[in-house]
């Protein structure tokens, strides 16, 4: 058997839109200002504390640092994986994506589409396939769940 196409697995096209478009901004995010490191609470709490066993060992500062670490590694990783992802597609595919949602000011898809010379249909239909292979590259499809009868 060969390999199924990519529109004819049943997707949730929303979705998956909603889920790339994220992974994008996170990135573009992570890019202009660095990873955002968490603080340890360190005020006094005056509400009643009802302490369950003794044996354990509460460490939050530790707990904050390797958060941070393991975080911003994390990120580090995923944004690599992003744009090496964006660089796969095709040459429209990749100037929508990136003008669109990867450089620091972006622009507006009706704007974008005149500057790229695309008709406002055409732009959408590159950029919902560009979506899609972007979405099959990070895993980050969302199925269509089946209703059986």
């Amino acid at each position: 058997m060969g390999q199924v196409p990519f529109s004819m697995v049943n997707i949730d096209k929303a979705a998956t839109r909603k889920k790339v478009e994220e992974a994008l901004e996170t990135v573009r995010i992570f890019k202009r200002i660095g990873f955002i490191r968490k603080e340890v609470k360190t005020t006094q709490s005056y509400e009643a504390r009802y302490h369950g066993d003794t044996n354990t060992t509460n460490k939050p500062t530790e707990r904050v640092a390797v958060a941070n670490v393991d975080g911003e590694e994390r990120l580090r990783i995923w944004t690599e994986n992003v744009e090496r992802a964006v660089q796969q597609l095709d040459s429209k595919e990749r100037d929508i994506v990136e003008l669109r949602y990867l450089v620091e000011d972006p622009g507006l898809d009706s704007i974008l589409c005149h500057e790229l010379g695309m008709s406002e249909r055409t732009y959408r239909r590159v950029k919902a396939k560009a979506f899609e292979k972007l979405a099959y590259m990070l895993n980050l499809e969302v199925k269509m769940e089946m209703t059986g009868s």
